[in-house]
């Protein structure tokens, strides 16, 4: 597996994938992909070894200005027969990688009943500050809304 930047050339399928990941919410669009990639977000994709296959793909929106950063999880999504490979902790981790060179604070959505998810963003330090009642529509699953605060940049250590 490897990660490079989401093309448009892979909103169409990423769309496909939300659809299998949310069947009972509503699903990004291709158009909502587009928008986020318009508006410049970062966002990665997941690829098989080959680079053929789309496994996954994550985006963070950040806003504020020098010193002032704040980071937000849009969405990080892995193909199902993907799934409990770490291709979601591996795409998680370059978002905070990245959040990290801004040294931005993290805010992100999960739902309440996605253990698996809520279980990763515990592992890499993101805490709950509350409950979003009907957060994701059209089913009304609640979500938590959770935060990482701003963390340095990691840096090599020099054995001297």
């Amino acid at each position: 597996m490897k990660l490079d930047q989401l093309r448009r050339a892979d909103v169409a399928r990423c769309a496909e994938i939300e659809k299998i990941l949310f069947p009972g919410d509503d699903p990004w669009s291709a158009r909502a992909f587009h928008s986020e990639l318009d508006q410049g977000h970062y966002y990665l994709a997941a690829r098989s070894d080959d680079g053929e296959t789309l496994l996954g793909y994550a985006g963070l929106a950040v806003v504020g200005r020098r010193g002032d950063y704040e980071a937000s999880v849009h969405t990080i999504g892995v193909v199902p027969e993907a799934q409990g490979q770490g291709i979601g902790k591996a795409l998680l981790r370059a978002l905070l990688t990245r959040a990290d060179e801004l040294h931005a604070a993290v805010f992100l959505e999960v739902r309440t009943d996605n253990d698996p998810a809520v279980n990763l963003y515990e592992a890499h330090g993101f805490q709950k500050l509350g409950i979003r009642k009907r957060y994701y529509q059209p089913s009304g699953a609640d979500a938590f809304t959770m935060a990482r605060p701003a963390q340095a940049p990691a840096r090599d250590e020099v054995v001297g």
